[in-house]
């Protein structure tokens, strides 16, 4: 329709070019986010390798006067489970443990749909994009409560809880989650492979357009 939307301040403008300058906050329009895939399979990548140590490592070391506990998420959840706080385990369990699983799945579906322009369940996919932004804010849980239990719980001589390495690698697969999220364009759900050929190859021509306009500029002497 020849509507193109600013993605910082949501003005919408007619028969905007892309890379044309926003006229009310400055920023550059793009009908698509520039280079999506490629952002997200990095931020995809690095969330997958990272997820394996956030699962296998200590989230927390608890220090007493009968020894050193070493604590990973799922073993928190075992031990909540046995003690008979079957809510809070699978609180625990969802948030620090299926929701990250989810969401990288649901991304990875999503791009992989999205690179291979693909028409399967448009709709649906498009309502899965909007899930995971919304359950998203819930991934910190287990960061929340470690740091907590950190703050609070630091008596000298008898009891001392110190965060793991784990809970450094669960954050950063929570922080990088969230980046692959916000690079992936949920517009490129609607496009076919024709759709995706005609907006790269007018991608290359504004990229070249701006090459020869730079060159010009530089060529252009003083009188």
């Amino acid at each position: 329709m020849g509507y193109m939307a600013c993605r910082h301040c949501g003005a919408v403008w007619t028969d905007a070019q892309d890379d044309e300058p926003c006229g009310r906050c400055g920023t550059h329009l793009h009908t698509r986010k520039p280079q999506s895939l490629k952002l997200t399979w990095a931020f995809l990548i690095a969330a997958c390798m990272m997820y394996i140590p956030a699962n296998l490592l200590p989230v927390m070391i608890t220090r007493t006067l009968f020894g050193t506990q070493n604590d990973t998420i799922l073993s928190g959840v075992i031990y909540f489970w046995v003690s008979g706080a079957y809510g809070l385990a699978a609180i625990v369990f969802i948030a620090s443990f299926l929701v990250p699983l989810f969401k990288l799945a649901v991304l990875l579906l999503l791009v992989v749909l999205a690179q291979r322009g693909s028409t399967w369940r448009r709709r649906e996919r498009a309502k899965l994009y909007h899930i995971i932004e919304i359950i998203g804010r819930w991934s910190m849980l287990d960061v929340f409560v470690v740091s907590l239990l950190t703050g609070l719980v630091q008596i000298q001589g008898f009891a001392v809880i110190t965060a793991g390495v784990g809970i450094a690698a669960f954050g950063s697969v929570v922080v990088l989650t969230m980046l692959a999220s916000l690079s992936f364009d949920p517009k490129l759900t609607w496009d076919s492979r024709e759709d995706q050929a005609i907006l790269k190859d007018n991608e290359e021509a504004a990229r070249h357009e701006q090459l020869v306009q730079g060159h010009e500029k530089r060529d252009e002497k003083p009188a």
